[in-house]
């Protein structure tokens, strides 16, 4: 096996430097280390506690680096379908018809229990009970109830896994998208997507190994400001940041070449830069030159297989009307996560698809439909199109927001329309394929949706959970960084959610 199939993880600052070495200095300075590497492929796993054996590579099918699953993995892609700002779970999944009697009437301060407001209802006189306006029907041999907004989702129950009872202690939007995605509230730490590049490694030469793509709403009343930030590789090493793809013109900035510059003026250019890059690489041992010459080489392999990932021409009549009309239109939700499925197709290791336009302080009749329409047709053709090419098994699709949304009204209350401020105690999210067990309905909160009564899941819970079906044990995934091993799912008690796995 090819020893660039494992990277075991820096445990100090010196082992990094170690991989930035070039091959001279290899061998001028690691003259005694051979015996050394012999003994340890012949001891394996246990001559290093904590590192994955070597057979595993091959399982998560790692074409160039990785540090290798501690076991054989049940998913090998991810598509994260974020929806930024909070969906309204009591609108969409968490069927609370008890509501109805309480229309108008205050929340009990025994719900609320002296939980923390945000600034928009902190100040309110009252906080009226808003029922859902949405019919509610069951579907499936799971018998989920599903809002009446998503016909298409209904269904798919069967092949979905539903947890109703996430939870966060991240009130308002910064912190907890970023809580989501990282694992912390505070920026600057590894993402999800981050983690999985630097775990498995990548699956193609000419495609990065981590996407993120940012789809635009049909409406845009109120979105939250999404940034590179939350694709961030924080202290691992920069190569697995994420890769922001374009929804409109260029997906990449620049991939063309500009005007006189033929690709043989291109390729000289860059080998230039590369023989600069590798004297600075051996002259200082930086591993970002490493990450920079990586980049570069890169990019020039994406100047041919860009142009052609973006190009659905290629793609059947049949395919493009199972996600409806608007995947024609370049940066709707139905056209970003068609070209989700391309990348997958294509070895990209993971896929982040962000789509805003779901803080519903108000107006919910007015807002939520549209927010609907967008991804539900789009969410059952992936599922459908993934499968149908036999994809599904190993891709792990996650759809849910960064908080829930509260069951009182933010502002005036009518029957037809009513607004939802932030709630973090209870919300809902789905998985499907990837090893997601199917038709789980997991978790279940109070009458009010906003308390959990059975089964919590918190996000540390979650991120353990995807990891495992990553074919990783999240307390022993980690990354030395300012003196301690550094994890996603951080130094609390998280755990496996054994009944999320199939």
């Amino acid at each position: 096996m090819h020893d660039a199939t494992i990277r075991p993880a820096p445990r100090s600052p010196l082992d990094e430097l170690g991989l930035a070495l070039t091959r001279r200095r290899f061998f001028e300075r690691g003259s005694h280390l051979l015996g050394g590497a012999a003994l340890a492929t012949l001891l394996g796993e246990a001559a290093v506690p904590g590192t994955p054996a070597l057979a595993n590579a091959s399982s998560a099918g790692a074409v160039s680096g990785g540090f290798g699953p501690h076991f054989a993995p049940r998913a090998k892609h991810v598509i994260y379908l974020h929806m930024v700002g909070g969906p309204p779970q009591m609108d969409l999944y968490d069927y609370k018809p008890v509501m109805n009697d309480w229309y108008d009437k205050d929340l009990p301060e025994s719900v609320r229990n002296g939980q923390r407001l945000t600034t928009m209802t902190s100040g309110q006189s009252r906080f009226p009970i808003a029922p859902s306006k949405y019919a509610f029907s069951r579907h499936g041999e799971s018998g989920m109830w599903v809002c009446e907004l998503l016909p298409w989702t209904a269904k798919m129950v069967d092949e979905m896994c539903f947890i109703r009872s996430m939870h966060t202690e991240a009130i308002n939007h910064e912190p907890a998208i970023t809580y989501m995605q990282t694992g912390n509230q505070i920026t600057g730490r590894p993402c999800l997507g981050s983690w999985t590049s630097y775990g498995l490694g990548s699956l193609n030469q000419d495609l990065p190994t981590f996407v993120v793509m940012v789809a635009r709403p049909t409406q845009n009343d109120q979105n939250q400001a999404i940034g590179a930030r939350l694709w961030s590789s924080g202290f691992l090493p920069g190569e697995h940041a994420g890769v922001s793809f374009r929804t409109s013109g260029d997906p990449i900035l620049y991939i063309g070449n500009p005007a006189g510059v033929s690709s043989a003026v291109r390729r000289r250019t860059l080998d230039g830069l590369q023989a600069l890059n590798e004297r600075t690489l051996a002259a200082l041992g930086d591993p970002e030159t490493r990450t920079r010459i990586a980049q570069y080489e890169m990019a020039y392999r994406m100047q041919a297989s860009v142009p052609d990932l973006v190009d659905l021409a290629a793609e059947p009549e049949t395919t493009l009307s199972l996600y409806g009309d608007a995947v024609r239109k370049p940066g709707s939700f139905a056209n970003t996560v068609l070209m989700a499925r391309r990348m997958v197709e294509r070895g990209v290791r993971f896929v982040q698809v962000y789509i805003n336009n779901w803080d519903t302080h108000a107006n919910v009749s007015g807002r939520l439909p549209s927010q609907c329409r967008d991804i539900d047709q789009p969410c059952w053709a992936l599922v459908q199109d993934l499968k149908a090419r036999g994809l599904l098994d190993e891709t792990l699709i996650i759809w849910g927001g960064e908080f829930g949304r509260t069951v009182y009204s933010q502002g005036g209350l009518s029957k037809e329309n009513y607004g939802r401020d932030h709630h973090p105690r209870c919300f809902t999210m789905w998985m499907c394929g990837g090893g997601a067990r199917p038709g789980r309905i997991h978790g279940e909160t109070d009458d009010f949706s906003y308390n959990i009564v059975k089964e919590p899941v918190h996000i540390r819970d979650f991120h353990a959970t995807v990891l495992h079906l990553l074919g990783f044990d999240h307390e022993r995934f980690t990354y030395r960084h300012l003196g301690l091993d550094q994890r996603l799912t951080g130094v609390e008690p998280a755990h496996v959610v054994a009944e999320l796995l199939a």
